[in-house]
Parts: structure tokens; C-alpha cells; sequence
């Protein structure tokens, strides 16, 4: 299965409450912060919440 890498680049403060949540729950808490997932749908729904703060990398 593939994986992308999601990195934060902007901050979650001011962000809607389920912005910030999905942020945590992909396991970025600081700017810079990085995580591999596979891509699977639901992953891939998550990043779509977050897709204005988070930049994307096929692994």
C-alpha cells in the first residue's frame, strides 16, 4: 500500500476545534512536526480536513 508523509507548516491556534483535533489525531502537534500513514480513505479524509495547514509527500 503507499504512504504519504504529512508535515505541519502552519499553526493549529485559531483553527476551528475539529481542525485541531484531526491535527492531533494525525500526530502533529508542533509546526514542523511530521507523520507516515498508508493511505487509506479514511487517512486520506483527515488530510482533506487539515489540507490548508499540512503539506503532503508521496513516500
Amino acid at each position: 500500500m503507499a504512504q504519504i508523509e504529512v508535515t505541519l507548516k502552519r499553526s493549529i491556534i485559531g483553527q476551528r476545534p475539529a481542525v485541531r483535533k484531526t491535527a492531533k489525531a494525525l500526530k502533529l502537534g508542533k509546526i514542523g512536526s511530521s507523520a507516515s500513514f498508508d493511505r487509506t480513505p479514511s487517512i486520506e479524509g483527515m488530510v482533506r480536513v487539515v489540507r490548508h495547514l499540512v503539506d503532503i509527500k508521496e513516500l
